[in-house]
């Protein structure tokens, strides 16, 4: 009985300690390329809305034209012409990341610094 259990145990078989070195490295590689294009992802979701909240302030602002007749020129606190726009109805809440001013006639959006990214 000893001598099956020593012949058992001769042709055992296992991974080397080099073998899951290797193994580690490798998880260790794929882990980090996909944490960096999830990070390009996250940020690309960042400018889309921000370009979002551009488009949104440029529609409100114009319908704030239609039913006024002139633009929304009152500025908050911050220098934002949104919260006008947010007691008018036309936005249920003044974006942080977005200014307007009317210069012409026309209505000019901006992207502010929390807008990584959008050049609009």
């Amino acid at each position: 009985m000893l001598e099956r259990m020593r012949e058992a145990r001769r042709n055992e078989s296992g991974f080397t300690l080099i073998e899951l070195l290797i193994v580690i490295v490798i998880l260790g590689v794929l882990a980090g390329i996909v944490v960096f294009a999830v990070n390009g992802i996250q940020n690309k979701g960042e400018v889309n809305a921000c370009q979002s909240n551009v488009k949104t302030v440029t529609v409100a602002a114009e319908a704030y034209y239609a039913q006024k007749g002139s633009y929304a020129s009152a500025i908050d606190d911050v220098g934002h012409t949104a919260t006008t726009l947010v007691g008018a109805g036309l936005l249920h809440s003044a974006p942080t990341d977005v200014d307007y001013s009317v210069s012409g006639g026309a209505v000019s959006v901006k992207g502010l610094g929390k807008c990584p990214g959008y050049t609009g």
